[in-house]
């Protein structure tokens, strides 16, 4: 009976760690169709796993004015936003991008840059959200 207390407690505690949370993404008003996603899981090490997807969202350089990439950014709390990756979008107008943060809980947005090598966001947040813990 006590081993298999201990068992539970441990499952209920793994699952805890490992669960994944959905975060819906806000549009801005200059891309009303894009839908955006983020799905968040917490790795081995503590880290969390981010999972990006976006919807109707036109390609950087179908944009008034063009733009060569969308870099997605997360942002912890009194902290400078950090790139965690580019978002290339396919010809169905869908994205994903996988990557992983060490913020427990942060604000995620995409921008549309000139420069994909860019190392701060200097366009309009597309989309954004916040991820709590």
């Amino acid at each position: 009976m006590q081993r298999f207390l201990l068992l539970s407690v441990a499952l209920l505690v793994f699952a805890g760690l490992s669960q994944a949370k959905d975060v819906q993404l806000i549009a801005d008003a200059s891309v009303p169709a894009a839908k955006g996603q983020v799905n968040t899981s917490k790795d081995d090490n503590g880290n969390v796993r981010v999972k990006v997807k976006v919807h109707h969202l036109a390609k950087p350089t179908s944009l008034t004015p063009a733009k060569l990439a969308y870099v997605v950014w997360v942002q912890g709390k009194a902290a400078e936003p950090e790139k965690i990756g580019m978002l290339q979008v396919n010809n169905n107008l869908e994205g994903t991008l996988e990557a992983t943060s060490s913020h427990k809980e942060f604000d995620i947005f995409i921008t549309a840059e000139n420069d994909p090598g860019a190392q701060v966001p200097t366009g309009t947040r597309l989309l954004h959200g916040t991820v709590v813990d």
